[in-house]
């Protein structure tokens, strides 16, 4: 018995240890940036190599050699290299459209059509019923930023706050879609329906979602209105980016929807007078215009790597688990496992696999119902996955939008209502069935 408490021991120690390097990148990152007065002139890349410095500095008796061969396995993790694709795809996609006009001509019909005073809440509900629809906050966000953010150009609306409402709107949907990776994570673990998840999770979604609809709808009507710049309207030029659209709709994948859209482009070559160079060289450019997003990346999938290794998540686990006693105290502790682990792993469904089953058996324990467990797994992942300045959703959006990552944050208004709405539906027992 005592041979156990003391492996315990240190096994809670070094869990303990393993977290500091997150502390090190915040610190870092957020001191350098009110240091110099401006996020833009903190490199996230800098902070999370300062990061990796520190932590190759615990564990000494560890050799050096292992502790990289472990940030590199995190960094060489799937879920990294899947991202990485992506990125290179999106950033070829979004330089050879803007090459061939499409994003121009996109952005004109929006304006064609759509009341000037709706726009913030167009993008939301275009964000919404798109994510909900394909089931992928990075797909929702690949397909719909380069129209908001040319929204934004022809408008008075800022870039960040566009890149907000996307996000927040390509969050609605992750969260909610049957076909969501998270929603199959987070059913599954629990043992539960989709359509009971489901139910139980659009209780604490909606409120924060028609809130925000209706904030929105405010900003968009103020002072009269927005100043709109239209363009001329040319359906053709629109194609590319259409053909995407709807096959991101329909459920393609994501890589295979970007590579068509990219072919899409090339056939536009001469109709806008262009060579064939001129969309090879578009392409490259695109690809190489997203190198600090993959450094970053990699960067930080390594890092996260290393403190999953040595129990950094294992650790807040086993402090949490002492002080449940309630289905209450069990719901936050549920909220807050998931919440930490996304912070650990910047991923919300590797999140939820996470803390699954600890999450079943706590449920079991205290009577909480499998489908409420499940929705509370979900909407924090979520939450948390939404506002991580460096998650692949906010780096994405920050690349197609040219702002910060940290500046979209002030902006994230439903992220950061779903987080009040499910706060407080743990609080008053809102949706919980004992």
């Amino acid at each position: 018995m005592k041979t156990n408490q003391t492996t315990s021991k240190s096994l809670t120690k070094r869990g303990g240890l393993s977290l500091t390097p997150l502390l090190v990148f915040f610190f870092v990152y957020v001191g350098g940036a009110l240091w110099f007065g401006d996020f833009y002139k903190m490199p996230v890349s800098v902070a999370f190599l300062a990061a990796a410095a520190w932590a190759m500095t615990l564990f000494r008796d560890v050799p050096v050699a292992e502790k990289l061969q472990i940030i590199s396995r995190g960094a060489a993790h799937r879920d990294i290299m899947m991202m990485i694709w992506i990125f290179m795809m999106a950033g070829a996609f979004a330089q050879t459209a803007k090459g061939v006009g499409a994003v121009d001509a996109v952005v004109n019909l929006t304006l064609h059509f759509m009341p000037t005073g709706m726009l913030p809440a167009g993008i939301f509900l275009a964000a919404c019923l798109i994510s909900l629809s394909i089931g992928t906050s990075v797909g929702t966000i690949v397909a719909l930023m380069p129209v908001a953010v040319g929204i934004a150009g022809k408008s008075s609306l800022e870039p960040a706050l566009v890149a907000g409402i996307v996000v927040g709107g390509a969050f609605f949907g992750d969260n909610l879609s049957f076909i969501s990776d998270t929603t199959i994570a987070a059913t599954r673990t629990q043992g539960c329906s989709m359509r009971d998840k489901f139910a139980a999770n659009v209780r604490i979604v909606m409120p924060a979602a028609v809130m925000v609809l209706l904030l929105y709808v405010i900003v968009g009507w103020r002072e009269g209105g927005i100043i709109i710049q239209e363009g001329a309207t040319e359906w053709s030029e629109a194609m590319p980016y259409l053909i995407v659209l709807v096959l991101a709709l329909v459920g393609t994948n994501v890589l295979l929807a970007l590579m068509v859209g990219i072919v899409a482009t090339g056939l536009l070559c001469p109709a806008c007078a262009w060579e064939v160079s001129d969309w090879v060289n578009s392409i490259g450019e695109g690809i190489l215009g997203m190198g600090e997003l993959i450094v970053v990346t990699l960067l930080a999938g390594g890092l996260l790597g290393f403190i999953r290794h040595y129990g950094g998540i294992d650790c807040v686990v086993r402090i949490l688990m002492k002080h449940i006693h309630s289905a209450r105290s069990g719901e936050f502790a549920v909220a807050l496992m998931v919440s930490f682990s996304n912070i650990c792993t910047a991923n919300n469904t590797v999140a939820i696999l996470t803390v699954g089953d600890i999450s079943r058996h706590l449920s079991k324990c205290f009577g909480i119902p499998a489908s409420r467990a499940a929705s509370l797994l979900d909407t924090f992942s979520c939450l948390v996955q939404g506002v991580l300045p460096y998650g692949v959703q906010l780096l994405m959006a920050a690349q197609l939008g040219g702002v910060s990552a940290t500046e979209i944050v002030s902006y994230l208004y439903y992220p950061m209502l779903l987080g009040l709405s499910a706060f407080l539906s743990i609080i008053v027992g809102y949706g919980r069935k004992v």
